[in-house]
């Protein structure tokens, strides 16, 4: 899947796509920026941004 425009799209409903991926079809953060053919960087800078971080426990975005 490739998120065209990522920089338009709210934290918040990128968080939810994000996690949504990890639950179904991502064994960990690496394999979601596979999945979502998505540069880390520009991810994470957006989600820090709003508050979120990824948990490796969970296995998910959370809000710090």
């Amino acid at each position: 899947m490739n998120i065209d425009k990522l920089d338009t799209l709210s934290a918040e409903v990128l968080v939810g796509i994000a996690n949504e991926h990890l639950r179904l079809n991502c064994k960990d953060q690496q394999a979601l920026f596979y999945d979502l053919d998505i540069d880390s960087k520009l991810l994470e800078q957006k989600l820090a941004a709003s508050g979120f971080e990824y948990d490796p426990v969970c296995n998910q975005y959370k809000t710090r």
